[in-house]
């Protein structure tokens, strides 16, 4: 495996990550579990330790996609300025994860505030994360490119003798 390999196969648990540990964490809020809670801020912490590799073996997987064909310097300028700011994001998760989970062993009387906080942020990180991912995904899929309107017209219907 190389590089971009390991990028494709990393760079999706930090999107997808979000989605499960915000309904983790929004279970342990409804529920005042703080062990459920405590389950999400790892949750979140991994995301954002994912979210770090995924941004150190993109760098290595431009090496691999540039000299391909339909390869685009802006689209992969914006996919590294949008994941830039995503990880800042994701960087103020995983610090108010750490935040809560410390509270939480502490026992501090603020400590179910942190959940509220974490859940903020992680739905912060939602709304960075789809553009990072759509961005990331143009890269190679032309097909999901905005503006492509490519239609193949060799494609076959299922009736196409009719009896007239």
């Amino acid at each position: 495996m190389n590089d971009a390999h390991y990028h494709m196969l990393i760079n999706h648990f930090p999107i997808i990550g979000l989605f499960f540990g915000i309904g983790i964490l929004i279970f342990g809020i409804l529920k005042k579990n703080p062990l459920i809670l405590n389950i999400a801020y790892v949750f979140f912490i991994i995301c954002m330790i994912t979210g770090q590799l995924s941004m150190m073996t993109g760098d290595k997987a431009e090496h691999f996609v540039e000299n391909l064909s339909g390869f685009s310097d802006n689209l992969m300028e914006e996919h590294e300025e949008l994941a830039e700011g995503f990880m800042k994001i994701m960087y103020l998760l995983g610090l108010a994860s750490i935040l809560g989970l410390f509270t939480a062993f502490k026992k501090h009387a603020k400590a179910f505030m942190f959940s509220y906080i974490v859940l903020i942020v992680a739905v912060v990180a939602i709304l960075f994360a789809k553009p990072v991912g759509t961005s990331g995904g143009e890269i190679r899929h032309t097909e999901i490119r905005e503006g492509n309107t490519s239609v193949d017209t060799n494609v076959k219907t299922e009736n196409n003798d009719h009896d007239e």
